[in-house]
């Protein structure tokens, strides 16, 4: 074929596609994964009542204030509508929507639906907690909303 103008064209035609593919996909705007879209203002949320966003507190130990809204909060294994439990991440990351929250350091289950949880012994320096609503199995309500707060704490 080579000098028929089938097989003079073929690869700069395939190159012209390919190169306008990848543009295409470039600029195409995706949303980052792991971010959730925005959740409809009648969302369920967790929402953390103390310490606010930005305060300094005394240490070594730190009560935390939590509230849910437009949830029931019943204890972990309690299986009713609009119903669950809240979890607190501290100093890492939450769990994604959807997936079990396990039991490792830094993961505080409130499995009994309290709204009071003293964190003991934290170190001084600048920390930060994120508050999520899970389902009475421990997975993450992926229609709720979260609330975090940054804090530092001080030595007493």
């Amino acid at each position: 074929m080579k000098g028929t103008a089938r097989g003079l064209f073929w690869r700069p035609a395939l190159g012209a596609a390919l190169l306008a593919a990848a543009v295409s996909t470039a600029c195409r705007e995706v949303e980052p994964e792991g971010e959730p879209a925005a959740m409809p203002e009648d969302a369920p949320a967790a929402v953390i009542i103390a310490p606010r966003d930005g305060d300094e507190v005394t240490g070594p130990s730190l009560k935390i204030e939590l509230a849910a809204e437009r949830i029931t909060l019943r204890p972990a294994g309690v299986d009713e509508p609009n119903s669950g439990h809240l979890h607190l991440f501290i100093d890492r990351e939450a769990t994604a929507a959807g997936e079990v929250i396990p039991n490792e350091p830094g993961i505080v289950h409130l499995g009994q639906a309290q709204t009071e949880h003293t964190l003991e012994n934290l170190e001084p320096g600048s920390h930060i907690m994120i508050a999520v609503l899970a389902d009475y199995l421990h997975v993450r309500l992926a229609d709720a909303k979260t609330d975090t707060v940054r804090f530092t704490l001080r030595a007493q």
